[in-house]
């Protein structure tokens, strides 16, 4: 995953506030519910050390958000009496969760979101469309797609004279429809860099529209006939679908991570070998094997690249004042700073990787540790 939206974290100084908290709205206490819960996590917040400004920050956004229908969560990230960012989580965190340090505590949002896939999905009849854009950051946009043709939309029923020349301009008038959905679904797609593009409803409609993507976004085209534009229509198989086509994509993501990674043979595999390599903005995607219970610490530096396993290596980078901090804080600010991606795994998908993390690199040199040279 892109980890851009995480930049704002690091364009200034800490220490940090990071809570996640269940915010579900799925009973009568649950506002409440949430008052109680997030006065526990203040009170955790403030035996840390906590400053009363930024406490008072984090009070007026989990208290003032705009709640969601069912079972979600939030996570939010305040420094200095201000709240830099603010994440709804799709489902309640594993627990609530409440920590003052010097780098924003961001891994378990990073574990909730896992691969974020760009997605367009359209349904149509032959009328027009109704379409929903969802960006790698979650970010939604949509469209309502009126075609320009209203009539005639129907062939007329065999028979008459006229019947040749009304069934060509009800085929003109479903193309032209067609057409404008076709736009329109292009315009989405290009804005959030779709990777799934989601054509669904009416067959002659979706033939339609799929005909005259560009050749660019045949690809990543999945045609479905699923789903209807009517009122109270179930849309169940058509979410099914969507969910489905994306995880596959994420899946696939996952899987050239892991076979670039093991291409590498020898190199990019633990944790030292990692550090080293992002000292030497050497790593493209680091793999990161989620542990809920991990609390391994590194030492870092003011910039991204000045992280290390123990404070002399920091004190070789003429680091004055090196900061003790948790290991996965340190890795992802670094990651960030570096404008390298990162893959969350489950502990199934790489149960062999030396200390549950590794990177593909960029580049092998010479001094790249593992290359017999350490």
């Amino acid at each position: 995953m892109q980890l851009s939206f995480l930049r704002p974290l690091y364009d200034r100084p800490g220490p940090w506030c990071s809570v996640y908290l269940d915010a579900s709205a799925d009973t009568e206490d649950a506002h409440p519910a949430l008052a109680l819960r997030w006065r526990a996590l203040a009170r955790q917040l403030t035996d840390q050390g906590a400053d009363e400004a930024t406490v008072a920050a984090l009070d007026r956004v989990i208290r003032g958000h705009d709640p969601m229908v069912g079972d979600y969560g939030l996570a939010v990230f305040a420094t200095r009496g201000r709240v830099v960012l603010s994440e709804y989580l799709s489902a309640p965190p594993l627990r609530d969760l409440a920590s003052y340090a010097p780098l924003p505590h961001v891994m378990p949002l990073l574990a909730q979101r896992g691969e974020q896939v760009a997605w367009v999905r359209v349904l149509a009849d032959r009328t027009g469309a109704d379409a929903i854009a969802i960006s790698a950051g979650g970010v939604p946009r949509r469209a309502h797609v009126v075609g320009r043709e209203t009539f005639p939309l129907r062939k007329p029923q065999p028979g008459g004279w006229s019947q040749d020349i009304y069934q060509k301009a009800a085929m003109e008038a479903w193309h032209h429809n067609a057409g404008d959905v076709t736009a329109a679904t292009v315009q989405l797609a290009d804005k959030v860099g779709a990777e799934v593009v989601v054509i669904a409803g009416d067959v002659r409609a979706t033939g339609m529209i799929a005909a005259q993507m560009p050749e660019r976004w045949q690809d990543a085209m999945v045609r479905t006939d699923a789903g209807s534009r009517a009122g109270g229509a179930d849309q169940t198989l058509l979410d099914d679908l969507t969910v489905q086509t994306i995880a596959e994509v994420a899946d696939q993501r996952i899987s050239a991570a892991l076979d670039r990674f093991g291409v590498q043979e020898d190199v990019g595999a633990g944790l030292d070998a990692v550090v080293s390599a992002l000292q030497r903005n050497q790593v493209d995607t680091m793999l990161l094997v989620d542990d809920p219970s991990a609390n391994g610490e590194l030492w870092i530096g003011p910039e991204p690249t000045e992280i290390a396993v123990d404070p002399g290596q920091l004190a070789a980078m003429s680091v004055t004042d090196p900061q003790r901090v948790r290991a996965d804080a340190a890795l992802v600010r670094a990651l960030v700073g570096t404008d390298a991606a990162l893959t969350v795994l489950g502990p199934e998908e790489a149960p062999e990787l030396t200390d549950g993390v590794g990177a593909v690199l960029r580049y092998v040199d010479a001094g790249t540790p593992g290359r017999g040279n350490g």
